[in-house]
């Protein structure tokens, strides 16, 4: 009978993780430049096609959709589904508030927490933009893990992690436990990494340093390696993906070169370098 019961049990448990929906949402904010607004747009449609979900970007990307895709969330999730929200861009802090800048009225890291909080599921909350961690503070909660590319609201210049966190859903070598799922402490140690080597390459004094408050109640696996993988695993892709790595490092070398040359001369080779990365994109995208 003991026997009997245990089975029952440990089917029950199957089928209620089996049962149990997981909601994905990536936003792309205000890039303020031309290669910033396509690089984070970029991401999210990316995000979106490797975790499933939805994600807002360019004119779409408001504070009211923003508001109105975490309500819809609120109004079917249950507390065994899992939900995690990506914010790709700009933050500031003028050392009270952070703000996430969007098309129109901000979103501050207390309106964010007010919205989050409403949801029953298991969070992961990934604010991978510049004074991020100004917003880890504020939106820690039990239910709640969350992440920042930058340790304080002071590391103020445009990040490269998100790039790394996006990276980390689609390759392999992230899944370090080698379950054939990366979980978000295996993908955030994955972009930690792969920032720091970034700018150790480069020979750039790193101005931005990832932290992860992570809570137990809030585990789960962000991607299961499948069809989508196996997709984006194809030689002619898989080229596609290191070309963009080379050109995004490209532009980031650029843009720090752009005080010392003709302004016609930077803006013609960041054209090229924008129209090259768009073009492979497409490649990645087919």
């Amino acid at each position: 009978m003991r026997i009997l019961t245990a089975l029952w049990l440990g089917l029950a448990a199957a089928m209620s993780v089996a049962m149990a929906a997981d909601f994905r949402l990536a936003v792309a904010g205000l890039g303020g430049e031309p290669d910033y607004e396509q690089r984070f747009a970029a991401l999210a449609a990316e995000h979106q096609k490797l975790a499933g979900g939805e994600a807002l970007s360019g004119a779409q990307a408001t504070k009211a959709n923003l508001k109105a895709a975490l309500e819809r969330v609120a109004a079917q999730a249950q507390s065994g589904d899992t939900f995690e929200l990506m914010l790709i861009g700009h933050g500031t802090f003028d050392g009270m508030v952070y703000k996430f800048n969007l098309p129109g009225p901000d979103v501050t890291a207390e309106e964010l927490r007010g919205w989050l909080d409403r949801i029953p599921a298991r969070q992961l909350v990934v604010v991978a933009t510049s004074a991020s961690g100004a917003a880890a503070t504020v939106l820690k909660a039990p239910q709640r893990s969350v992440v920042s590319a930058t340790r304080s609201g002071t590391e103020k210049t445009a990040v490269v992690f998100p790039r790394y966190w996006v990276e980390a859903l689609r390759d392999v070598g992230a899944d370090t436990d080698k379950n054939e799922a990366v979980s978000a402490r295996e993908a955030f140690e994955y972009a930690k990494a792969k920032t720091a080597a970034f700018y150790d390459t480069q020979k750039r004094l790193a101005t931005e340093h990832p932290q992860m408050e992570e809570s137990a109640e809030a585990r789960f696996a962000l991607v299961r390696f499948g069809a989508a993988q196996k997709a984006l695993s194809d030689p002619q892709k898989r080229l596609a993906l290191a070309r963009r790595e080379e050109l995004e490092i490209a532009i980031e070398k650029l843009k720090l070169e752009k005080a010392a040359m003709p302004i016609g001369e930077y803006k013609q080779k960041l054209g090229e370098l924008l129209l090259e990365l768009a073009r492979t994109q497409e490649v990645i995208d087919r």
